[in-house]
């Protein structure tokens, strides 16, 4: 049998290491052309198949293609695009198939969260009616580190260690001028319905009184006169107080306290702007002088500081990706399964899509502390490992310096879609 061309999208958010992946991916094909013959990637995810706008990723050099491990973002493109079901988005899927058809793909690589998932497992299904079996493989991405299946998701480890280095260094800046300035510092991480990153913030406490004094979860209720007692409480023992929140908190009643009454293109609620809502409300009640920072795209384009845990990750499981595909292996998404916390230890694993699609995991009720403000030594235990190590990129006239494609598209063989 002659080799057939694969497919790689990224999906949604990017990361700090998605492009890591990406290499993974690409060298992996790249050394067995017996099986594998060209690697194209979809211009911004899954559009770039819908519109057949396939880069060719043969046309990149070897140099290119090993400078994605070191950066960040989603070099091809990404998109928050949601195929619905086959009934529903059935047209979809079709033209789907008709591009693999068309550029003789046989191989579908999807790198995303659990909409992606779902998408790659819906692929795998109806390739097979329609006379153009595709093997598809889900590879698992997602700063929220809220996939089922898998230990942890490539992208968090590096998002968590910036979070735990931005709340120790800027908890530094407050303490310092706390006497006669700021007197509370409020940083919001991403974070929709399982709090992990704030949680990642914990870590940056190594003594009693270190920041954050407070972190508030997606998975605790949030409590108005309990949370500003606990800030009037660290003001009044050290001066000041650091507090960490996701995007995601929400009172009893499920409301978001940053609902901004609009919905995503994957359907969610749009989410954005609790910090100074926070910082509003202890300004109101408690009256003392705050700052507060939104992470954003900060925390997940930090690709200088890295965690080393997932770049090593993120290319494994693009390595795996393909490697199972060869196998002969359909419908699964490689997995990080851990065998030990010290020293960490981790291997590959395997789970279903159809076990992991639109399925999110918060975080274990054991990881958050009783009073629901703090983490455990439990969580400190999981975390610790995802963000150790240093991964730096190369430096040049005192910047990182990324890789830059050529993105050269290849040639359309069928009609647009929809006309």
């Amino acid at each position: 049998m002659s080799a057939r061309n694969a497919f790689y999208a990224q999906s949604g958010g990017v990361t700090a290491v998605i492009n890591a992946t990406a290499c993974g991916v690409i060298q992996t094909a790249r050394a067995h052309p017996e099986a594998i013959g060209t690697v194209y990637a979809g211009r911004a995810g899954i559009l770039g198949a819908l519109h057949e706008e396939l880069i060719d990723t043969g046309r990149e050099s070897a140099e290119t293609i090993a400078a994605l491990r070191h950066t960040p973002a989603g070099a091809f493109g990404s998109a928050r695009y949601k195929l619905k079901g086959l009934d529903e988005s059935r047209a979809e899927y079709e033209r789907l198939i008709e591009i693999f058809k068309a550029h003789d793909i046989g191989y579908f690589f999807y790198n995303g969260g659990g909409d992606s998932q779902d998408t790659a497992h819906k692929v795998s299904q109806i390739g097979e009616r329609l006379g153009h079996p595709v093997t598809c493989i889900g590879i698992p991405k997602t700063v929220d580190n809220d996939l089922p299946g898998t230990d942890s998701c490539p992208g968090f480890g590096s998002v968590a260690k910036y979070i735990a280095v931005s709340t120790r260094e800027a908890g530094l800046d407050v303490r310092s001028m706390a006497e006669t300035s700021t007197k509370v510092f409020v940083l919001e991480t991403m974070g929709r319905h399982a709090g992990w990153i704030a949680a990642a913030a914990g870590l940056a406490r190594e003594q009693d009184g270190d920041p954050p004094h407070v972190i508030l979860l997606p998975e605790v209720a949030f409590d108005r006169p309990r949370f500003l007692a606990r800030v009037q409480e660290s003001v009044d023992r050290y001066g000041y107080c650091v507090v960490v929140v996701s995007e995601g908190a929400r009172s009893a009643d499920g409301t978001f306290l940053a609902d901004q009454g609009s919905r995503d293109a994957f359907g969610h609620i749009q989410l954005g702007g609790v910090a100074p809502v926070v910082a509003d409300m202890i300004r109101s009640e408690l009256g003392y002088k705050y700052h507060y920072a939104v992470a954003d795209y900060l925390q997940r384009a930090a690709r200088h500081i890295a965690s080393a845990t997932d770049v090593e990750q993120a290319y494994a499981l693009g390595r795996a990706a393909v490697e199972m595909a060869l196998a002969g292996r359909n419908g699964v998404m490689p997995t990080i399964r851990r065998l030990a916390d010290e020293p960490y230890r981790w291997e590959v694993g395997e789970a279903q899509l159809a076990e992991v699609a639109n399925v999110e995991a918060d975080m274990p009720r054991e990881y958050i502390s009783e009073d629901g403000f703090d983490i455990t030594e439990a969580c400190r235990r999981y975390l610790r490992p995802l963000i150790a190590g240093e991964d730096y990129p190369p430096y040049r006239n005192g910047l990182p310096e990324y890789a830059r494609l050529r993105g050269e598209l290849v040639e359309k063989r069928l009609p647009p879609f929809g006309g």
